[in-house]
């Protein structure tokens, strides 16, 4: 905890802390306080209000879902069934081996590979790494 929560907290020090300040000043900070407490409960009842209209939207869909004849599980299984898409990859039709032993695969679509165009510019055809 901090000093300053440390103070604020307990009444001793509290007090030692403001008995240098003067009552206009001390209803200044109360009023102050005030406010921020009145903040606080206001966002206290906000959530609570928040959280409350949820719970009855929760149980209106749980009627909506029982005069339905469902229940949570048909919901999942729905959801499984539409899983991601994904593409079919396209074949691979270029393989290079690098002096380094590493092997780089190229469909042929898109941006040449940079170890390809370092091979073709050093001479070497395109065909000579077609896979067949």
């Amino acid at each position: 905890m901090s000093d300053f929560t440390d103070i604020l907290t307990h009444g001793r020090r509290l007090q030692g802390a403001v008995k240098e300040l003067s009552l206009e000043e001390l209803e200044a900070v109360q009023e102050k306080l005030g406010s921020i407490i009145e903040k606080r409960k206001e966002k206290a009842l906000a959530l609570e209000k928040a959280e409350q209209e949820k719970r009855e939207m929760l149980a209106s869909i749980q009627k909506q879902m029982e005069e339905a004849g469902l229940n949570v599980e048909d919901l999942q299984a729905l959801t499984s069934e539409k899983s991601k898409k994904t593409g079919k990859k396209r074949p691979v039709k270029y393989t290079l081996t690098d002096t380094a032993g590493n092997t780089h695969s190229w469909t042929g679509i898109g941006r040449m590979p940079r170890v390809y165009k370092e091979a073709l510019d050093s001479g070497k055809a395109l065909e000579d790494f077609a896979v067949n």
